[in-house]
């Protein structure tokens, strides 16, 4: 276990499993979680060592991201999406930007949010249009997180077969409209749904031009790591019913985690596999949160419940960062 892992699962123990009945009754994280995370060195994980990160293997970023996911879902899930564009800036050629903004979100002094999901699917749900001096953004982003709380929002949108990639601030203005949206689970993200009607980036703001093509493969790493979350659960799920005095579940549940995980790992040089591990990291969330909620009994209907809490969590994974064919593999397996 190297020491980033390890931080992670003390800050995940020690300070977001203790708070996170409180944040799930208000719907808010607290601000410190958000500034130990940048103690611990954790919102430069995406950033190779050469841009002052900490060049994370796969197994340090699965490590960190799962033990965080099962400490608190909501400041992990924000916390998240900081990453986005670390990355991106890691890898521009816009000099400017990079110099100007990546040093302080690696020190955890920015914060940033992501915005790209709506270029997914054709037609895009977010247009980008050519104008003079930048670019004009046109449709809805639907779920958008960490809104008041990060400093910075990696807006994207697609220009015909091109993914155009900006740095925003995120603040309603004039073309941008931010909507707040209720949830059942991990309200705490501050998730909103963005309306952009003509909304103006300048040219100095445009992080990268990519083909929609090279866009769709190099996702594939990110909805690797998406598979995180739902296998951070599980444990969590597992943890808490060796406490109910149930091991033989825990270890049952354990074992299923290692083999997605597994193939989570094999589906990065087979990505036509990614869907049906997604999908199956997401269902044993879910079946773990049930198994929790039967070894609890009726006191996990009570408010407060941690085992109830898992089990809207897991509804929300179930979702959170799907495809359709992920849709489509969830859908077999709740059937079968």
């Amino acid at each position: 276990m190297t020491d980033l892992v390890t931080q992670a699962r003390a800050l995940a123990d020690d300070v977001l499993f203790p708070a996170v009945t409180e944040v799930d009754r208000t719907g808010v994280v607290p601000r410190s979680h958000f500034a130990a995370l940048a103690a611990a060195g954790l919102y430069g994980l995406a950033a190779p060592a050469e841009a002052g990160g900490p060049g994370a293997s796969l197994p340090e970023l699965v490590g960190v991201i799962e033990a965080l996911a099962g400490g608190c879902l909501s400041t992990t899930f924000t916390w998240l999406q900081h990453h986005g564009l670390v990355f991106g800036l890691a890898g521009t050629s816009n000099a400017g930007l990079r110099a100007k903004y990546l040093p302080a979100l690696i020190a955890g002094d920015l914060r940033a949010g992501v915005a790209y999901a709506g270029v997914i699917p054709t037609p895009p749900r977010v247009r980008s249009e050519p104008v003079d001096g930048g670019y004009r953004f046109h449709g809805e982003a639907p779920f958008v997180s960490g809104w008041g709380g990060i400093d910075l929002l990696q807006l994207s949108g697609r220009d015909g077969d091109t993914v155009v990639h900006t740095v925003v601030e995120p603040v309603d203005g004039p073309g941008l409209t931010a909507h707040p949206l209720a949830l059942t689970a991990a309200q705490g993200t501050a998730t909103v749904r963005l309306q952009l009607d003509g909304y103006f980036v300048p040219t100095e703001q445009v992080l990268a031009e990519v083909p929609y093509a090279d866009f769709v493969k190099s996702n594939t790493f990110a909805s690797r790591l998406n598979g995180c979350a739902p296998l951070g659960l599980a444990e969590r799920c597992a943890r808490l019913l060796v406490d109910a005095g149930d091991q033989e579940s825990a270890d049952a549940l354990r074992a299923e985690q290692h083999l997605i995980r597994t193939r989570l790992d094999a589906a990065l040089t087979d990505p036509p596999t990614l869907p049906s591990a997604r999908a199956a990291a997401s269902e044993l969330a879910y079946r773990s949160a049930g198994a929790l909620i039967a070894a609890t009994g009726s006191r996990a209907v009570l408010t407060g419940s941690h085992a109830a809490r898992l089990v809207r969590e897991a509804t929300f994974l179930l979702v959170a960062g799907s495809r359709p064919e992920i849709r489509a593999d969830l859908l077999g397996l709740a059937l079968r």
